[in-house]
């Protein structure tokens, strides 16, 4: 086989080095707004109420930080948002799985109504449904509550869910199924053993922008809970408003930058299972 000219190879090569140039600028562009909430977290009163700002932090401190902590309780409403996110995406991963297998599986006009339904829920403002949700949970002594929460994170987040699994499904094998069904598996035993392994990448996925939907949420937090005790992260964050609409930004920045630490985290443990998943999965089919 013939060499390539000089000049393709610099084709190429311009090419590759022109690609990662526009994915560096994508990066640079995506992390920018971290970053300065992060340098932001550390500057003091006086360097933030300059005209002319600075990149980084000519007098790191953590000042901000502990008013952060001193004046709303962080820890509480961070440990509330876990409880939260944690519980309704579990249960709405738990729910959705079957429920994919099901309306992938068995096609009818009831799985065909109930997919119409996971495209059209998704179209509905929150503003549509906030009323009639408060005034259903006030019936249920449900306001103010954490498990009332629970309830409305996994209804909002069970269609997206559902949708999302669907691709999965459809992505595994029938024969699969079949070959474990003639060596007398049954049907939970075949969703168990067989189907639930190749699903591990959309599990994963799922788990993921279900966790940072519900720990980002606010509308829904801020309507719902009123007792400060009860609060999320999220509707915590507002409280660093002055009594004019002012923001105290130093503590408002550091709150931030500890709201998004287990978004990342979770992100962080999930993302090897992620790209493990994708590999056996296409090993397995």
């Amino acid at each position: 086989m013939s060499a390539l000219p000089p000049r393709i190879h610099l084709a190429r090569g311009t090419g590759r080095a022109a690609q990662y140039l526009a994915l560096l600028c994508y990066l640079v562009f995506l992390a920018f707004p971290l970053l300065w909430l992060i340098s932001t977290s550390f500057k003091s009163p006086q360097e933030l109420g300059r005209i002319d700002p600075t990149w980084i932090p000519q007098h790191p401190s953590l000042d901000n930080f502990r008013e952060a902590f001193e004046a709303q309780p962080l820890a509480r409403s961070a440990l509330n948002s876990l409880i939260v996110a944690g519980s309704a995406t579990l249960i709405s991963v738990a729910i959705a799985v079957p429920a994919a297998y099901i309306l992938v599986r068995y096609r009818s006009k009831v799985s065909s109504a109930a997919t119409g339904w996971v495209l059209v829920s998704q179209m509905f403002p929150f503003v549509l449904v906030i009323i009639p949700l408060f005034l259903l949970l006030k019936n249920v002594h449900l306001i103010n509550s954490l498990s009332g929460l629970i309830i409305v994170y996994v209804v909002w987040n069970l269609p997206f869910s559902l949708w999302m699994l669907q691709g999965y499904v459809k992505a595994v094998p029938v024969s699969l199924e079949e070959a474990a069904a003639m060596d007398g598996a049954s049907r939970f035993r075949t969703l168990r053993s067989v189907v639930l392994p190749l699903l591990t990448p959309g599990l994963v996925a799922t788990l993921m922008f279900s966790f940072v939907t519900a720990w980002n949420e606010f509308f829904f937090a801020l309507v719902l809970l009123k007792s400060p005790e009860n609060q999320t992260m999220s509707v915590i964050l507002t409280r660093f408003l002055g009594a004019e609409g002012v923001a105290d930004l130093g503590p408002l920045a550091a709150a931030s930058v500890l709201a998004t630490i287990p978004s990342l985290l979770f992100f962080a443990l999930l993302q090897r299972r992620l790209a493990g998943g994708m590999l056996a999965g296409a090993v397995k089919g």
